[in-house]
């Protein structure tokens, strides 16, 4: 974004630029957002846009990570702070449901829905190590909950890791079809009552 007074040295914005372009890649995937509406939006020309962000990847990798510390890291601090892997899980699955369907920004999760509008294998293979590193975090948590005796024995940490990933997946998109936070909730607490005792 160009800000300026009349006057003076219009100036960039670069922490609003990356918000629109951030809105943009959410809402249409990495693939449908072409450098001429990443233009448009952030009201700059190409060559600025270059000189700012280096090419298109290179901005939606910003892009990404930006994203991740503002709106993705809830998993990451509900894993750290609950004191069991469900009591996390539970507070993921409510703050994903609020998160997804807030009409703040566009629906569901950006690093999902990018993932799904790409032909680029490299954007689809970083996106995929983001997924895979959530994942981790999930399955570790899980399994120390099992050596703690906090959850059975023979509990499967790296399948109730995918369900667990498969349900915010699912939310996701969920989300993006039109649902609220309400039923956004309601699937949470469904999908609870498959975890084990």
């Amino acid at each position: 974004m160009v800000t300026g007074q009349r006057g003076r040295p219009r100036s960039f914005d670069r922490d609003a630029a990356l918000d629109a372009a951030m809105r943009l890649f959410w809402e249409r995937g990495y693939e449908a957002t072409s450098i001429a509406d990443l233009t448009r939006e952030l009201g700059i020309g190409a060559p600025s846009l270059y000189a700012a962000f280096g090419d298109k990847r290179t901005l939606f990798d910003e892009v990404v990570a930006a994203y991740g510390a503002r709106y993705a890291d809830f998993a990451a601090v509900a894993l750290t702070e609950e004191p069991s892997a469900g009591a996390a899980v539970r507070r993921i699955l409510r703050e994903a449901a609020a998160i997804y369907t807030d009409p703040a920004h566009p629906k569901g999760c950006m690093v999902l829905s990018a993932a799904v509008n790409t032909a680029s294998d490299e954007v689809a293979e970083a996106l995929r190590q983001r997924r895979e590193a959530g994942l981790a975090l999930f399955e570790s948590r899980i399994r120390a909950d099992v050596a703690a005796g906090a959850l059975p024995a023979g509990t499967d940490a790296c399948g109730l890791a995918r369900y667990v990933a498969a349900v915010l997946q699912g939310m996701s998109q969920q989300s993006r079809d039109g649902a609220g936070r309400k039923e956004m909730e309601a699937l949470a607490e469904a999908a609870m009552a498959a975890w084990p005792r």
